[in-house]
C-alpha cells in the first residue's frame, strides 16, 4: 500500500508528487496519457516569479516577453512595455516531462497510461480503480491527491461537488513569421473573455481564446480573418479544447483526500491560468500531507488544514479576480472601448507599469489600484468590493 496515490502527471500533481518523495513517503502517479501532462489547450505563459520560486529549467523556456499589445474592441491597440522581463511561455510538453522526472528521481513511481475511473474510501485505507490496457485493477494507499485537470466526473464521485462556474480553453498552432510579441484581443472576438496570440520558436504562434459557448467556432472565425489579413499563413490548423475551472470548489479535501491544481479550481479567474496557483498549492498538500502521514490522521478534519493554508495563500487573489471577471462579462464593447481610451489619455498605463507592487502573477492589486483611478472606475458605475464593506464610487 502506497503512502500517497497522486491522480495526474501535469505539474501539480508531479510537485506534490515530488515533495511527497522527498520527505520519505511512498507515492504513485497515476497518469492517464502515454507520457505525463503536456496539456494541449494550456498556453503555458507564466510569471519569472513562478520560474524562480520554483526552479523551472531554463530549457523548457520557449521564449520571454517584457511587452504585448492588448486591442480594444474596436481595434485600437494598447501597448505595454518594461524593460525587464515579466513572463515567459513554457514548451508544456517538456515542462511537464521535467516535472515527472524530478518526482522520479525523488523516488517517486508513475504508472502511464493508466486511468482513474473512482475512488472509495475505506476506515483505513483508500482504494483508486484504474483502467491500464483493457485491464481493470485497485490501487490502494493512505491518501488520494486528486490532480488530474477539470474533471468534473470524478470530482464528483470523489464527493467533492462540482465546479460552479468555468469556461473552455481552445487553442491551435498557427504560423506567424511576422509577430514578436504577445497580443490579446477583447470584444465579440472572444464574447466576455478574450483571444490571444503568443509566439513561440519563429514562426511559431500559439493562438486561442476563452468562451464558455461554441468556442471552436470562435476561434475558426478569428483564424479566418487573421489568415485574410495576412497575420497567419493558414486557418487550416488541429483545434485542442480543455475545460478550465473560473471558482474554486466549495470543498477541496475530505477523508483520505484532497484536490490540487485546476482540479480543485486553484486558477487565476481573470486569465484562466493556472500553473503558479497549482504549483503554489501543491507544495502546501504535500506539507500538510506529510504531518497527516506522520500523526496518521487522514481525516477531513486533519486534511482540512491545506483548504485552510492555501486560501491564506490564495483566498482573497481568487475571490478578487472572480469579482472582477463577473463585472468584465457586463461590459458592452463601447464600455470596454471608454475603458481603453481612459487608460490610454490618463497614462494609467504608464503609471501601472512603473509600479513596483504591480507583478504577472497576481492581479488582485493591479485591479484595485486601476479602479482608484475615478475615470475608469466611473466607466464601470458603483463598484461593490468582494470583501469588506467598501465601496467605490463613481
Amino acid at each position: 500500500m502506497y503512502d500517497a496515490i497522486v491522480i495526474g502527471g501535469g505539474p501539480a500533481g508531479s510537485r506534490t508528487a515530488c515533495r511527497l518523495a522527498e520527505k520519505g513517503r511512498s507515492v504513485i502517479v497515476l497518469e492517464k496519457k502515454s507520457k505525463p501532462g503536456g496539456k494541449s489547450a494550456c498556453t503555458g505563459i507564466i510569471g519569472l516569479e513562478c520560474v524562480e520560486a520554483f526552479g523551472i529549467d531554463p530549457e523548457v523556456i520557449l521564449k520571454k516577453y517584457n511587452s504585448a499589445t492588448l486591442f480594444a474592441p474596436s481595434g485600437k491597440p494598447l501597448h505595454l512595455y518594461r524593460e525587464e522581463y515579466q513572463a515567459c511561455i513554457l514548451d508544456r510538453a517538456a515542462f511537464d516531462e521535467s516535472m515527472a522526472a524530478r518526482a522520479q528521481t525523488a523516488g517517486a513511481e508513475y504508472r502511464l497510461s493508466s486511468r482513474a475511473t473512482g475512488i472509495t474510501i475505506e476506515k483505513n485505507h483508500a482504494g483508486v480503480a484504474v483502467e491500464r490496457e483493457g485491464k481493470s485493477e485497485v490501487i490502494t494507499g493512505r491518501v488520494v491527491v486528486l490532480a488530474g485537470g477539470f474533471n468534473p466526473g470524478l470530482v464528483e464521485k470523489a464527493g467533492l461537488g462540482t465546479y460552479k462556474d468555468f469556461t473552455i480553453g481552445v487553442q491551435a498552432e498557427v504560423v506567424a513569421p511576422d509577430l514578436r510579441e504577445v497580443e490579446v484581443y477583447f470584444g465579440d472576438v472572444a464574447p466576455e473573455f478574450f483571444a490571444w496570440l503568443a509566439p513561440t520558436t519563429p514562426p511559431l504562434t500559439k493562438a486561442g481564446l476563452l468562451s464558455r459557448e461554441k468556442p471552436g467556432h470562435y476561434l475558426k472565425k478569428w483564424l479566418a480573418e487573421l489568415a485574410e489579413q495576412g497575420k497567419i499563413a493558414s486557418n487550416e490548423v488541429k483545434m485542442n479544447y480543455g475545460g478550465i475551472p473560473l471558482k474554486p470548489l466549495s470543498r477541496t479535501y475530505g477523508e483520505r483526500l484532497i484536490a490540487v491544481g485546476d482540479a480543485a479550481g486553484q486558477v487565476k479567474p481573470i486569465s484562466g491560468g493556472g500553473i503558479y496557483y497549482g504549483l503554489i498549492c501543491a507544495d502546501i498538500a504535500a506539507e500538510t500531507l506529510h504531518r497527516a502521514l506522520e500523526e496518521d490522521d487522514l481525516s477531513a478534519k486533519s486534511l482540512a488544514r491545506y483548504e485552510r493554508g492555501w486560501r491564506k495563500k490564495l483566498g482573497r487573489e481568487l475571490r478578487t479576480g472572480y469579482w472582477f471577471r463577473k463585472i468584465y462579462e457586463r461590459l458592452s464593447n463601447r464600455q470596454i472601448d471608454g475603458i481603453f481610451r481612459a487608460v490610454k489619455a490618463g497614462g494609467i498605463d504608464e503609471a501601472l507599469l512603473k509600479a513596483e507592487d504591480v507583478y504577472f502573477d497576481w492581479h488582485g492589486r493591479t485591479i484595485m489600484k486601476l479602479l482608484k483611478y475615478r475615470v475608469v472606475a466611473g466607466t464601470i458605475g458603483k463598484i461593490k468590493l468582494p470583501f469588506r464593506d467598501e465601496t467605490i464610487d463613481r
